[in-house]
């Protein structure tokens, strides 16, 4: 299960999702009520956030034991991918309501994942190709 290098990729992209929800992705200055108040923005910055944070972590670790249904494994991946979308849709719109501000510096997190989720289906579509052409093999 570990020794596929997908399953590393998705197990790594998994817990960048969880570090996700406590460390920084953007700080800087909002106003409110007339005052400007410096605000880092994170995984638990509103709960649809969260939440959709934590069901990418979930989903990355479910598919990791997977490992013997390839193509639901893909189908879940292209899940994850289209929630991390989403995540980064709703990041977005929360970085629009700061009046200034820049990238934190582990905002790296964030913008590995949808890296390490590609690697992820490309390792499990070439084990796809491999069972194929040895199924081809035996008959």
């Amino acid at each position: 299960m570990l020794q596929r290098i997908q399953s590393l990729w998705l197990l790594l992209a998994g817990v960048l999702s969880f570090l996700t929800v406590k460390f920084n992705i953007y700080s800087g200055t909002k106003v409110l009520n007339g005052a400007n108040l410096f605000t880092a923005l994170n995984g638990s910055a509103n709960f649809l956030i969260l939440t959709v944070t934590i069901a990418i972590g979930l989903i990355a670790m479910i598919t990791i034991f997977l490992y013997k249904n390839r193509p639901l494994q893909i189908k879940l991946s292209l899940v994850f991918l289209l929630l991390y979308i989403l995540l980064a849709f709703l990041y977005y719109l929360k970085i629009k309501d700061f009046t200034a501000g820049n990238f934190s510096l582990t905002s790296v997190f964030f913008f590995l994942i949808p890296v390490l989720i590609i690697l992820a289906i490309k390792g499990i579509y070439n084990d796809q190709k491999l069972i194929k052409s040895v199924d081809r093999l035996r008959n």
